[in-house]
């Protein structure tokens, strides 16, 4: 209603479909569509048409008087709807780092944010360093409520809580003047002779599994464990000493001299949304529906 309001008003001003179209720059076509809706939603016509332009009828006369301020009364009463709806939105405050970045779960979101005004987003940095990643994890719901990432070690489940959306791959990363960097996948027994970095910041039933299977399968493979979480130098570190790392498809950008590649490994881990304990109302509500979708 709002746009057929403010074309009658261009229209009944300009005496013509194509000026009115000018002022508003959309096309002739597009007024006459407005024009026509409107005066249906009405019942009568408002416009007689002619070679020349347009008249106003007796009764667009008349609703021409009005016009201006049903717009405005309508223009206000969608300031204040809006309005009360900022005035009790909720925060979700989303962390982001180089190595859990948070564009997954932005891009879910922006699907359905419109049917859901009251929920407002705030991005809040965090650093990929092992040291200090530990207390990141235990004090989540403090500085953000969610981290999206995989879920790396069970040792996490004593103070966080993950909502699955869905799996990450694991490949192998090698320095850009490795041997294997042209290779369009890597097999197991292509490693033979390697040093593998295997990163192992905690319990996780998947990477060991990985592990073991490599120990028991493949002893020709030099396993080199790895007692931290990945972080940004564990990448450097590999890239410099020309080890191959256990890694995620998830993080095949994350270092301009690493390629990674997809292997014959028959392991995924999953990925989702890591939250407090105890989340707030606000945090349940957005969960359920994230979960929705």
């Amino acid at each position: 209603m709002n746009e057929q309001l403010n074309t009658f008003i261009q229209v009944a001003e300009s005496g013509s479909f194509s000026k009115a179209a000018e002022k508003l720059f959309v096309s002739p076509t597009a007024v006459m569509k407005q024009i026509n809706l409107l005066e249906k939603h009405i019942g009568v016509p408002l416009l007689i048409r002619t070679n020349h332009g347009v008249e106003l009828t007796e009764a667009g006369k008349s609703f021409n008087k009005d016009a201006a301020l049903f717009l405005r009364n309508f223009q206000e009463a969608v300031l204040r709807i809006r309005q009360g709806t900022l005035g009790s939105q909720h925060e979700i405050r989303v962390g982001t780092s180089i190595l859990n970045p948070c564009k997954v779960l932005l891009d879910l979101w922006n699907e359905i944010s419109d049917q859901y005004p009251q929920f407002k987003i705030k991005i809040v940095h965090f650093e990929d360093d092992a040291y200090t990643l530990p207390a990141t994890y235990r004090t989540i719901g403090k500085h953000f409520d969610f981290i999206v990432g995989p879920y790396l070690t069970e040792d996490w489940e004593d103070y966080l809580r993950f909502n699955k959306l869905g799996s990450y791959r694991f490949c192998f990363a090698v320095s850009r003047s490795h041997r294997l960097a042209s290779k369009k996948t890597l097999s197991v027994k292509d490693l033979y002779g390697e040093k593998l970095a295997v990163v192992k910041g905690g319990k996780s039933a998947v990477i060991d599994g990985i592990r073991d299977f490599l120990i028991m399968n493949h002893p020709k493979i030099k396993i080199k464990d790895v007692p931290r979480l990945y972080d940004i130098d564990v990448f450097n570190r590999c890239e410099q000493s020309d080890t191959v790392l256990l890694t995620l498809d998830a993080w095949v950008d994350i270092h301009p001299s690493l390629v990674t590649i997809p292997s014959d490994l028959d392991f995924k881990i999953p990925y989702g949304l890591l939250y407090p304990l105890n989340p707030s109302e606000n945090v349940n509500q957005f969960l359920e529906i994230i979960n929705e979708m």
